[in-house]
């Protein structure tokens, strides 16, 4: 099979384990989306339910309680700015690699985790946590449309526990950094504050 400058080669790795484009980016897409939703929905959301988490759950340690409620509309902003990075870096690195980057693959894992994690949330308080309501409809669907994309195109790694594991340490340890980054940014004399 030829195509119109007579190169086999082009043609044949172009349909072998190649995905379109959806697939990679379309995690930066898909995650921007949601993410949208946080910014809009996670300090007013904090401000109106503490109290009443705070004494449904009295054996969470009040420092977390402390630090969830201190985070503000900036410092939030930032957060997700440089949670854009991560996953912005991990859809280029799929993109580049057709699919095959484990970096991408364990972002996408991790995405549809936290996206699990937002509901079972949703279900803990008994209602609505931001995330929850693009996590149905957004995350769960792209992150198991993209593996069967990855699946067919025969470039999926093999999805064991301990990647899952994985999965859930990568997007906790990019949650942790980036609120690092956004209280560095952010903190007493930066950024007006």
């Amino acid at each position: 099979m030829k195509n119109s400058s007579g190169d086999e080669r082009a043609v044949v790795g172009a349909a072998e384990g190649a995905v379109e484009g959806a697939v990679t980016l379309g995690l930066l897409a898909a995650w921007a989306l949601h993410d949208l939703e946080e910014l809009a929905t996670l300090p007013g959301w904090w401000r109106r339910n503490l109290p009443a988490l705070r004494e449904r759950y009295p054996a969470v340690p009040e420092t977390v309680w402390r630090r969830a409620g201190s985070v503000d509309g900036r410092e939030f902003a930032v957060a997700v700015g440089a949670m854009a990075a991560v996953v912005a870096s991990a859809s280029v690195a799929g993109r580049l690699t057709g699919g095959r980057s484990a970096t991408y693959q364990t972002a996408l894992n991790a995405f549809g985790l936290h996206g699990l994690v937002h509901l079972a949330q949703a279900g803990l308080v008994r209602g609505y946590t931001p995330g929850a309501a693009t996590s149905p409809l957004i995350v769960v669907p792209f992150t198991l449309w993209a593996r069967r994309r990855l699946r067919r195109a025969g470039v999926l790694r093999t999805t064991r526990p301990r990647d899952l594991a994985v999965g859930l340490g990568f997007a906790g340890a990019a949650t942790v950094g980036a609120h690092a980054v956004a209280r560095r940014l952010t903190g007493p004399g930066r950024c007006g504050g």
